[in-house]
């Protein structure tokens, strides 16, 4: 019966050798990482609804607090203090339920990890999604390091900018006091607030440019992470059921015992199901990346090689024709800072 299950998944198991080497699992100093993330996902004891029924009944159905408040005005005291009595054993029922399914889960989760490992288990791969998660996480650390830089840069560029700014206010100053350099310091001060304008110019570029970079990083890459993230914990949760199920297989065929492997073949399907849609939501998300990332990644790279070339070359005007291309508009000096009005 477990072959004719394993037949339909969509992906293939591959054994770990006796050392724990897959060539693709991370160093086994992440283990305990990986387990206190298995840990953290417990239940919330302090979302529980409220439940009717004993120690040995099943859950009724949800009492709503205003149905209990009426009741305690038409009831006497000795019902109201049962009916409370009833409220509080289904709550701790109900706690006592979920910390039993969550540490039941827990366990499978960890021993199929720890049997991972240490080579004694084996865990679904695939191959070509796997690859792919592996090249989206480089990428990323290289995009990272480009915005850094692309930030390092916008500091320099703006400090030097506020210097050129002050050095031209000297300039212009000295201009009126010295009246035998006034020609001299004048020229200069005029070419410190040129190359002051057009810096201020190539900072706008330059900040969309980061701008942009920091959403795709930040938001559309960590969105994708998030999604693999839970697909790699569904196929944890899957493998557990799995082998779980094939060592109930392999034991007695009693009563009781087919009792057990119909209920573990139960869980199993459910996890599948849920390892083959996340799964595809990785898949669709990767395809979507990719071609949001060349998009984004096309219009930016355009506009900073642009607005370089002509800010380097002294070309103002195209330098202020490439934030036109581009729809960027600077914001007028003091744009910042309140008004009087909003000081108040």
């Amino acid at each position: 019966m477990t072959d004719s299950i394993m037949s339909k998944a969509a992906t293939m198991e591959i054994p770990i050798n006796s050392n724990g080497d897959t060539g693709t699992l991370a160093e086994d100093d992440s283990l305990e990482q990986d387990l206190q993330q298995v840990m953290v996902s417990g239940p919330n004891l302090n979302e529980t609804s409220i439940v009717s029924g004993g120690y040995g009944g099943t859950a009724e159905g949800i009492i709503s607090t205003s149905s209990i408040k009426g009741s305690n005005m038409h009831h006497s005291t000795s019902s109201s203090s049962m009916t409370a009595e009833e409220v509080t054993r289904g709550v701790a029922v109900e706690k006592l339920e979920t910390m039993k399914k969550w540490g039941f889960n827990t366990y499978k989760c960890t021993k199929q990890m720890i049997s991972e490992r240490f080579g004694r288990g084996s865990r679904t791969v695939d191959l070509e999604l796997e690859a792919q998660i592996e090249v989206l996480r480089d990428t990323k650390k290289k995009y990272e390091c480009v915005l850094r830089l692309a930030r390092a840069l916008t500091n320099h560029f703006y400090n030097m900018v506020q210097t050129q700014h002050a050095l031209g206010d000297t300039f212009a100053d000295l201009s009126q006091k010295s009246p035998e350099l006034r020609d001299e310091f004048g020229y200069n001060a005029e070419t410190q607030k040129l190359l002051c304008k057009n810096g201020e110019t190539l900072l706008g570029a330059i900040n969309f440019f980061v701008s942009s970079i920091n959403t795709l990083v930040k938001k559309t890459m960590e969105d994708t992470l998030m999604t693999i993230k839970m697909y790699e914990n569904a196929r944890l949760e899957f493998d557990a059921y799995r082998s779980d199920l094939e060592e109930l297989s392999l034991g007695p065929r009693d009563a009781v015992a087919m009792a057990r492997i119909d209920a573990a073949q139960q869980q199993y399907q459910v996890q599948k199901d849920k390892y083959e849609r996340l799964r595809s939501d990785v898949i669709i998300k990767l395809k979507f990346l990719e071609e949001n990332k060349v998009k984004v990644m096309h219009k930016q790279l355009l506009l900073f090689h642009n607005a370089i070339s002509a800010y380097f070359a002294g070309n103002q005007q195209q330098l202020e024709q490439t934030l036109k291309q581009f729809n960027i508009k600077l914001k007028p000096p003091g744009a910042d800072k309140p008004s009087w009005l909003e000081e108040q």
